[in-house]
């Protein structure tokens, strides 16, 4: 991995050092395996004499100078990625010579060749601290500074840069120096990319100019019409709301490949995953994911890279802002109103999740080096610290909350600040004192539990009401809520709200006495309209409406609540796993949203594959294929939900029957009028036909030939993973452990290899897992050893003897503490397991 900068190291270079200007200039003519990094910088040092240290990683050093003096190549250490600077003057010039080498990881410059035409494609992907496997650097957020840029590239293609290009002559292209930011957000992107350009135009006249890249050989598919749509709804919106306009002088949007994230704000040229560019039919909620992603990355334009954390204690601050935003501008922008309702469903049940492992942290982290922030893009800095602030917008109200930004953005714009600068402003505007919110909410670990308590009189009406408040004994904060609470009656119409209350809720006990005399509906939902983030429970009258009427529901976000508790119980082990499946199979009918509906058919399988007991899984497996295929059967021809049905059955089918009618989808002896089987659908069909041994690898490469694409290649290195035999199963992790596969390859084999339907074939690599995650840890990149130490470890072997093989490996080996975290991260999840297995034999 790159360098692992401490937050002290990181605090006393700051003292020292201002940031004057880089000037870098890359060569990415060289040759296949690496490019030239001519990197000047000039910086000014608090102490004279004092030393520091300049940061690159995994390069060769041809020339280092300092102030005009040369420094010994041999004093830099290429694995630690620093070169010693001693003896600095008030003011100072760094220029480095060096040869780099591109990544295949997604770290750094990452080189791709399209498979399909031979093109080669590079992008740069610096977040948190890897801008310096391409350029000399003080590689930290709070050394801002100014960067020019000169690249020679081949003649015949494109090159990106945070600035649009001053000129661009004989294959060398000059950038002008950026505005004042951090090293993170710089970035390259280049090779022979397809481009669309458009405009934003705003009332005055003014333009931001536009641009849209993918990959030469996905052009017929960029629908770049509607990216440009959502990227001018966003500008609209976020010029309005932030009180400035866009900080930058141009935005591209670039979707290319093998990227290891949904997307990276790089000022002015935003990276996105290129699964994005949608090469066969998806649902609506792909298309609303894509948007929510444009528009975080939106956001950061103003939070992250205009003003910046200090340090990555507050990486919250920039990833949970832009999600809170980025829903925000779909709700009341684009055609996603209902968008708060995938929220609840999705993002906070990520949060959930996040917050009762044993790793679970405050939103405000304590961050210590970088390789702790790396595994700290987790549920909590995002989808948690979003739910805070949407309740903390509750709190202060949404026009105090956004005119405390804009003042926020007017004192610290280009500069770096900590998360008492943002609350500083927000008191001003709201008059609330918001220390003690940031203590309970941003400063504590976990999640609170809400239950309604009541008790009738003669007629049914509430003669009492109380919210009672829960905690873990191991995290007890009780903290002060903004909720509703509504009141559901059975209606010819449906389950349709009668009455709302909108109340504070402090301590482990709140009255309310404005429901007493009320008659008590069919379903009570604690945390109506989602105000706060805070598991809830069902009393039991509200359970069975539920169980019998959860599709009922007329409204998308209080039945996608009540989703979410019987979700959240199934996982905490109140409700047996058999009963949420066949409230999924029953009640999926009602649901019409389509995020909604295929995150529950993903919950429905996640549970019969992990949580079920095994002597029920084939019946639950066989309830829930029947239930899917009745559904695709009967679905609107063309329609969203006959897609999201046939993909999800297709993930489920175990009898003969399933398997022949996905068969004949594949080879198109079945057709199910309106579905087009396209090439991704294909591969889907294929996938299950292999895993239940109908298919191998004969029928592997056809389908692969058919699809000569890096698309292809990923899939079929999945589905040759995926076979269900001990030989297949071998020559998968040997791949895997090599280390030689590149990121996408990797993250593919490993997906197919981790095949939930194959636990039985994985028992023998929970003590190879545990023989190589040390090595792997030690030696390879950042992301790509945090990936195998998440996907490999053997949650897919539900047995308490994996428990106590994780627990005696942390005691005996006392692996980092980053590297501990995920490890006991999965032994919570095989913990999780057998709990939910134990509820749901009982309830046999």
């Amino acid at each position: 991995m790159a360098g692992n900068l401490t937050r002290d190291e990181a605090r006393e270079r700051a003292r020292l050092l201002t940031v004057e200007s880089y000037t870098v200039d890359l060569d990415v003519t060289t040759g296949e395996e690496g490019f030239g990094s001519t990197t000047v910088i000039r910086f000014g040092c608090a102490e004279a004499g004092a030393s520091t240290f300049a940061d690159l990683h995994g390069a060769t050093v041809r020339e280092a100078t300092l102030n005009g003096k040369a420094l010994d190549p041999s004093s830099y250490d290429a694995e630690k990625g620093r070169l010693p600077l001693p003896d600095l003057a008030a003011e100072n010039e760094l220029r480095v010579v060096a040869d780099c080498t591109y990544s295949r990881s997604g770290e750094g410059l990452h080189r791709f060749v399209d498979p399909v035409d031979g093109g080669v494609y590079l992008y740069s992907q610096f977040e948190t601290a890897d801008a310096h496997r391409m350029f000399t650097c003080f590689d930290q957020p709070d050394l801002k500074s100014t960067f020019e840029f000169t690249v020679k590239a081949p003649a015949d293609w494109e090159v990106v840069t945070n600035e649009a290009p001053a000129s661009a002559e004989g294959g060398t292209w000059r950038f002008p120096p950026t505005p004042r930011m951090s090293t993170y957000i710089t970035a390259l992107v280049a090779g022979p990319y397809h481009v669309v350009r458009d405009e934003y135009r705003r009332e005055d006249g003014s333009v931001i100019p536009l641009g849209v890249f993918c990959r030469a050989s996905l052009a017929e598919h960029l629908d770049a019409g509607a990216i440009v749509d959502v990227t001018r709804r966003g500008f609209g919106y976020f010029e309005k709301v932030f009180g400035r306009e866009y900080p930058f002088g141009k935005y591209d949007q670039l979707f290319v490949p093998e990227f290891n994230a949904g997307a990276m704000e790089n000022a002015g040229a935003v990276t996105f995953l290129e699964d994005y560019v949608f090469r066969s039919r998806v649902t609506d909620a792909a298309y609303e994911r894509r948007a929510e992603t444009i528009l975080h990355e939106m956001a950061h334009m103003w939070f992250g890279d205009l003003v910046t954390m200090r340090w990555w204690d507050d990486l919250w601050l920039n990833e949970s802002f832009a999600t809170y935003m980025s829903v925000l501008c779909m709700a009341e922008a684009t055609d996603w109103t209902s968008v708060w309702t995938t929220f609840a469903n999705l993002e906070k049940a990520w949060a959930y999740r996040q917050d009762q492992l044993p790793s679970t942290h405050p939103i405000a982290a304590d961050i210590p080096d970088i390789r702790a922030v790396e595994v700290n893009f987790d549920g909590i800095t995002y989808a948690k610290g979003a739910s805070v602030l949407k309740q903390l917008v509750a709190y202060v109200g949404l026009d105090n909350f956004l005119e405390g930004v804009r003042r926020y953005f007017d004192r610290h714009a280009w500069g770096n600040t900590v998360l008492t600068d943002l609350l500083g402003a927000l008191e001003e505007m709201s008059g609330r004192d918001l220390a003690a919110w940031s203590k309970e909410w941003l400063e504590t670990a976990g999640v609170n539990t809400m239950r309604p308590e009541y008790e009738l009189d003669g007629d049914g009406n509430f003669s009492s009401f109380a919210v009672l408040q829960e905690a873990k004994a191991d995290y007890p904060t009780l903290r002060s809520h903004r909720l509703a609470i509504g009141l559901y009656d059975r209606t010819p119409e449906g389950v349709v709200r009668r009455e709302r209350v909108e109340l504070d809720v402090v301590g482990a006990r709140t009255e309310v006495p404005q429901l007493v005399g009320e008659k008590r509906p069919d379903l009570v939902l604690v945390n109506d309209d989602d105000l706060t983030y805070a598991k809830i429970r069902l009393d039991e009258h509200s359970q069975a409406t539920l169980v019998e009427s959860i599709g009922d529901i007329r409204e998308s976000l209080p039945r996608a609540l009540c989703w979410s508790a019987a979700w959240d119980m199934t996982r905490d082990a109140e409700m047996p796993t058999r009963d949420y499946v066949r409230l999924v199979a029953k009640g999926i009918r009602g649901v019409t949203d389509i995020a909604v509906t295929q995150t529950l058919l993903r919950q429905a399988r996640l549970a019969l594959q992990q949580y079920a007991d095994p002597a029920w899984r084939g019946e639950g497996q066989a309830l829930l294929a029947d239930t899917l295929a009745d559904l695709a059967r009967g679905a609107e021809p063309g329609s969203d939900l006959q897609l999201a049905y046939t993909q999800a059955f297709a993930g489920s089918a175990v009898s003969d029957d399933h398997l022949a009618f996905i068969q004949g989808l594949l080879d198109g002896s079945q057709v199910l009028d309106g579905l087009t089987v396209d090439t991704d659908l294909r591969w889907t069909l294929l996938r299950r036909l292999v895993v239940t041994g109908k298919a191998g690898e004969a029928e592997i490469d056809a389908e692969h030939e058919r699809d000569r694409t890096a698309a292809g290649e990923r899939h079929a290195a999945a589905c040759k993973a995926a076979i269900p035999s001990a030989e297949a199963k071998a020559a998968a992790w040997d791949r895997i452990v090599s280390g030689d596969l590149p990121n996408a390859v990797f993250r593919a084999t490993l997906g197919g290899f981790v095949e939930p339907d194959q636990a039985d074939l994985l028992v023998p690599y929970v003590d190879r897992y545990f023989a190589e995650v040390g090595r792997v840890w030690r030696e390879w990149s950042s992301d790509m050893s945090q990936t195998f130490a998440e996907v490999a470890y053997p949650f897919l072997v539900i047995e308490q003897s994996t428990v106590d093989r994780t627990e005696s490996y942390i005691s005996e080996e006392k692996p980092p503490p980053a590297l501990t975290r995920l490890l006991s991260e999965g032994r919570d999840g095989v913990a999780r397991a057998l709990r939910a297995r134990a509820k749901d034999a009982a309830s046999a």
